[in-house]
């Protein structure tokens, strides 16, 4: 017999085969015997297990005060485990009853499916606390942000950064965790069009959405992106948005899929290079990164710290600026990384071009200067082409009234909210209110007719002279959109008749 290192007491085992009594080994912990029979300790009670066992044979163990112990064989059978024994003691489990054959394989089975059923509940409640995280983080950023909109002060903007005190934004070295969404066909061709519904999507679609844009441009192979530095640099993106009514991220979403519905319909990818194509639409993705939902007027009548650092110059565009290149200078989120140090340069001075045209108070300016040049536009300008892709960015930074009437009046809702919120404020620090925010005096239809008829359609019927056709799926609806609000201001002006003239009665009958 093989000698044991075990600490423990040894132990005599005996079988008794048709009455013939022998002792085969003191075997523990995997030694090997001379017979070739191996021992696994896996029988709690006894420290021992027989791994070849007869039917009709009965198992004695002697303790060590001697005492003679017998064991159910089938005990055993149910802890056996077969392994490395000569041919003459290997047995075919086929000479036993069913139920012993299918023992193990049922207690594998049942110990395979609990195990499994553990995982699943623990990737279960893992994947509840991820969530219950981002509730509670956009708790806070509500939280914050109506502190800040209650407080009486001026000298503290509200905004998320204090450059001041060297923040940054948060990295994202984790692998992004949004769902990877295979696109149908449908959806391809629909992001493809003004006339996409932004309504119908989630964050995490939106977001694959906004990736496929990217790969269908040919732009992360164009400047050598990591994919998944693409998928963090999106997130980062969208977690520096606030939940503000209408600045929000699907806002931005909204504005980016309309530049690629552009860049399609005008086919732009003829007339432009893969690098100009990247940087409208990623002008687009970061215009209004971090926007506080008070606009430049606001910051400046306010004197707020944006206002003050930016000196009274379109300090809400600088500032989403500057959260652009913060996000992109983590190298998590660098989707440029790859390119050179040169034109990276290059693509940064017109990414912020691009970012600073979105400021209201320069349209008259950056369209008079297109208007110049659109009748003899020449796309191997430079100067004509950066004029044209402020304008487009323009174009698509206010393109709503573009889309369909269902998809264009909730975001009227959600403007006239957010700016019924900054009048109100603004009554309440004794700073100008602008009419057009104030919500005793502008209707949904006194808000968009004007604007539409002297911004929207001045502009794009300009865009249309160099490129023709938009005319049908992008002027004519802003022309059918002025008629429905004309329509519904004479229907609200009519109402508005009526109550004056009964007012009128009812006063000469008190009379």
């Amino acid at each position: 017999m093989g000698s044991s290192s075990s600490s423990y007491a040894p132990k005599t085992i005996y079988l008794d085969v048709d009455g013939k009594v022998q002792k085969v080994g003191v075997q523990f912990r995997w030694k090997r015997c001379t017979s070739n029979i191996f021992f696994l300790p896996v029988y709690h009670r006894y420290n021992a297990t027989i791994h070849i066992l007869e039917m009709n044979t009965a198992i004695m163990m002697v303790d060590p005060e001697g005492a003679l112990v017998s064991i159910d064989p089938t005990i055993i059978l149910s802890y056996c485990i077969c392994s490395e024994i000569s041919n003459s003691h290997l047995l075919s489990f086929s000479k036993y009853p069913p139920q012993f054959r299918a023992f193990r394989i049922n207690e594998l089975k049942t110990e395979v499916t609990n195990r499994l059923a553990m995982l699943e509940k623990r990737v279960e409640l893992e994947g509840l606390k991820v969530v219950e995280i981002e509730k509670c983080k956009n708790d806070l950023k509500r939280l914050r942000d109506e502190m800040t909109s209650r407080g009486g002060g001026r000298v503290n903007c509200p905004c998320k950064y204090n450059f001041d005190d060297g923040k940054k934004v948060t990295p994202r070295r984790d692998v992004p965790n949004y769902p990877k969404y295979t696109l149908s066909q449908e959806t391809v061709e629909a992001l493809k069009k003004p006339t996409f519904d932004v309504w119908h999507w989630e964050h995490n679609e939106m977001l694959s959405c906004l990736e496929y844009m990217y790969h269908d441009l040919g732009l992360v192979k164009e400047f050598n992106m990591n994919p998944i530095t693409l998928k963090r640099w999106l997130l980062a993106i969208q977690d520096n948005y606030r939940n503000n009514p209408f600045h929000n991220f699907r806002h931005c979403f909204c504005v980016s899929q309309m530049m690629y519905g552009m860049i399609n319909l005008c086919n732009l990818q003829d007339k432009m290079t893969l690098t100009d194509m990247g940087i409208l639409m990623t002008a687009a993705v970061c215009h209004d990164l971090d926007h506080p939902g008070y606009n430049n007027t606001y910051q400046i009548n306010a004197r707020t710290e944006l206002a003050v650092r930016y000196n009274d110059i379109s300090p809400l565009e600088n500032h989403h600026c500057a959260v652009a290149f913060q996000i992109l200078s983590l190298p998590e989120c660098n989707i440029f990384a790859n390119v050179d140090p040169e034109a990276f340069k290059q693509i940064r001075q017109a990414i912020i071009t691009l970012i600073l045209a979105t400021d209201m108070a320069r349209h008259g300016e950056i369209l008079d200067s297109f208007k110049q040049k659109v009748d003899s536009f020449d796309f191997s300008i430079e100067e004509h082409m950066t004029c044209l892709k402020m304008v487009l960015i323009k174009c698509c930074d206010i393109s709503n009234e573009v889309r369909p009437t269902e998809v264009a009046e909730p975001w009227v809702d959600c403007l006239l909210e957010e700016y019924f919120m900054q009048s109100d404020r603004e009554k309440s620090e004794g700073l100008p209110v602008a009419p057009f925010m104030d919500r005793d005096k502008v209707t949904k239809p006194t808000a968009q007719i004007g604007f539409i008829k002297f911004v929207l359609i001045p502009m794009f019927e300009t865009v249309m002279k160099l490129f023709p056709q938009i005319e049908e799926i992008m002027v004519q609806p802003l022309r059918d959109s002025r008629d429905h609000y004309e329509e519904l201001k004479q229907i609200d002006d009519a109402m508005t008749e009526k109550k004056k003239t009964e007012n009128m009665s009812l006063g000469g009958k008190k009379k």
